[in-house]
């Protein structure tokens, strides 16, 4: 924290609800000269400087709304939907929960005491220059929370398989408990340097998995679950298509590649738009193939697929008349080259007037 002066004539705005500090401009209302204004923020970053990175992280840890259960096998943390993070349906929108997801993932990892540097590694890894990244990402989302609601997040990571672990999500309206999304992930263990991946040794094993569930513990149910159904590969021409689509810097994550959750947006560009005017997302499941970088140029390319009859693949959802449903699979790919960045299947529900 910022330990600095406040000259009488600044009165200190109240924090944002989300437990972030506020801006400078929010958090004193001052009337000083611009010169004044310079002086002071210099000095208040010497400041900042000379505070320890251990003791600013703990005033985050007091002023965010979250924390690891009583077993310390999970972490739960709660958001108030704010209001640029609503889209035209005055509701959130999926990368909204696709970042609140990411967020309550990386504040549990960081509450057990795993790296802060955006990767989650344990000490060995950290050794063996091993990092994790997502190999699958599945959403379901039941009811979209709208600005002003308070949702609630649990979260937790379990083995799965030899390669790899998979964190699970569920999204609760606070105000009454109901369940309103639930999500997980697969991920997948790789070398910084060769960008080859790698088994889970035993060492990191013995790291990782002492902080989740000892007996699986799983989001969807096992048999019969649309986050476990295959996306084929996908061949020309698409039925839609938004092409040279470029990275923004503002897309780039501490990790100097695209973040994951930009490319739910890349997909969503080449839905049709009389589908986004009738319909809303119920679930959206991406298979991430390659990195993408800064100076890519992306096709976002989309398919109808045929709605499936006999079941809802493992979703809390009914099986909707054919008509109030529409499924769509998707290909991001680079430019020119056509290589595969990632596979995709979202559904959409008709939106209830």
């Amino acid at each position: 924290m910022l330990r600095c002066h406040i000259p009488p004539q600044c009165a200190p705005a109240p924090l944002a609800r989300r437990g972030t500090l506020p801006t400078a401009t929010a958090a004193v209302r001052c009337a000083r000269p611009p010169r004044a204004v310079v002086a002071s923020a210099a000095a208040a970053a010497q400041v900042a400087a000379a505070v320890p990175t251990a003791e600013r992280r703990g005033l985050a840890e007091r002023l965010r709304m979250g924390s690891l259960l009583d077993d310390g096998l999970s972490y739960k943390e709660s958001f108030v939907v704010r209001s640029y993070e609503v889209g035209i349906n005055k509701t959130a929108t999926v990368e909204t929960i696709a970042n609140l997801l990411q967020e309550v993932g990386c504040n549990h990892a960081q509450s057990v005491g795993f790296s802060t540097d955006g990767f989650a590694t344990t000490t060995t890894m950290r050794e063996l220059g091993l990092i994790w990244v997502t190999n699958r990402m599945h959403i379901e989302i039941y009811k979209y929370p709208a600005w002003g609601d308070v949702v609630e997040i649990e979260t937790w990571c379990q083995a799965d398989g030899r390669i790899g672990t998979r964190r699970d999500w569920i999204i609760k309206d606070l105000a009454n408990g109901e369940v309103i999304g639930r999500a997980t992930s697969k991920w997948v263990m790789m070398n910084v340097n060769t960008r080859r991946l790698q088994r889970v040794s035993d060492e990191v094993r013995d790291e990782v998995f002492v902080h989740c569930p000892k007996t699986p513990r799983l989001a969807f149910p096992e048999e019969n679950n649309g986050s476990l159904k295959k996306i084929p590969i996908l061949t020309d021409p698409a039925h839609h298509s938004r092409l040279g689509l470029v990275p923004r810097r503002a897309d780039l994550d501490m990790n100097q590649h695209v973040n994951n959750v930009t490319y739910i947006g890349w997909v969503l560009e080449s839905i049709p738009q009389d589908i986004i005017d009738t319909h809303e997302l119920q679930t959206i499941t991406l298979d991430y193939r390659r990195e993408c970088q800064h100076d890519d140029i992306v096709d976002s390319l989309t398919y109808i697929e045929e709605a499936e009859e006999e079941s809802s693949n493992g979703s809390l959802f009914a099986a909707p008349h054919p008509e109030e449903q529409r499924q769509f699979l998707h290909c991001l790919r680079f430019a020119g080259k056509g290589d595969e960045i990632n596979r995709g299947r979202t559904v959409w529900r008709k939106l209830a007037r």
